[in-house]
């Protein structure tokens, strides 16, 4: 990630401090649920912005002959330890705003509209920010995405503030603390799903594993693959490793189906480290190589 680039996370990431520190204050003091939750939902977003931030760093530090894949996994472990502390958050603040619905308490409107107008402005210059360089890098590109999001709810709260104040329905704050919440709860679902799934070494979400099989097979000289395994250390790196069998070619035309088979990899499937072990008929017969785990 670029200098800049990190520059404007850095103050996105002390803007959304700010703002979850001032939503929970003065949300607990309105008690307006609605400010809460959508504090929390700055906060998956600090998060995910620190990650961010964090991972280039780990990524920079040198692989050792114990850690052979580097740092990468701790950017993974971390997710997965927010996204099971916010899940548990998420859900309380479900219930509480579910008990609010059946026991209403009155909430100070004008103070919920002044945070949340507040929260809008900081959560906007955020996404201002980010916005300017999002095209050029695909992490600054999904942080700008999370800000935005925090800004259209920040709006949606200073909306609900709007109709307490001239209506006093204050069954709108709870309301708008539930329809926050829901989506939080599926974006954090997403991240720790995503997490569970790299933990375990399962192929990507986005790539289809037939697709990838299919394609290898589909290049000239490839008689078969077996023993395949797709699988991710981090946001960015993903490796591949596969038994292929091959007609009886010279080295030279070996190397150019191995390249072949790399820039595939590369180009279709964003697949930048693959290993590739390549034998043909009359080896498997003559050497005797073992691949008891083929599949």
């Amino acid at each position: 990630m670029e200098k800049y680039s990190n520059n404007g996370l850095k103050i996105s990431i002390f803007i959304n401090i700010g703002i979850v520190i001032f939503e929970i204050i003065f949300g607990l003091l309105s008690q307006s649920m609605a400010l809460i939750s959508d504090a929390l939902h700055n906060l998956t977003d600090v998060g995910s912005m620190i990650l961010s931030l964090w991972g280039e760093k780990v990524s920079s530090r040198p692989k050792t002959k114990q850690k052979t894949y580097g740092y990468k996994r701790a950017e993974i472990i971390v997710a997965f330890v927010n996204s099971s502390v916010l899940l548990g958050m998420t859900g309380w603040l479900l219930l509480e705003s579910t008990l609010r619905i059946l026991h209403p308490k009155s909430v100070a409107g004008s103070t919920m509209f002044i945070v949340a107008t507040v929260a809008l402005l900081g959560n906007g210059l955020a996404t201002y920010i980010l916005e300017k360089d999002s095209n050029n890098n695909l992490n600054l590109k999904s942080a700008w995405m999370h800000s935005l999001q925090d800004a259209l709810f920040s709006l949606a709260v200073v909306i609900s503030a709007i109709v307490i104040y001239y209506t006093g329905w204050s069954w709108m704050d709870p309301t708008i603390s539930i329809i926050v919440s829901i989506f939080l709860l599926k974006e954090v679902y997403e991240i720790l799903s995503e997490s569970v799934a790299m933990l375990l070494d399962s192929v990507p979400s986005d790539l289809d594993f037939e697709k990838v099989r299919d394609n290898l097979l589909a290049l000239s000289g490839v008689k078969d693959v077996r023993d395949l395994h797709i699988w991710q250390t981090g946001s960015n790196d993903r490796f591949l490793s596969a038994h292929v069998e091959i007609e009886n070619l010279e080295n030279e035309r070996r190397n150019e189906l191995l390249y072949s088979i790399q820039n595939d990899l590369a180009v279709k499937f964003n697949i930048d480290h693959p290993t590739i072990q390549m034998v043909s008929a009359d080896e498997i017969e003559k050497k005797r190589f073992k691949c008891n785990h083929c599949n």
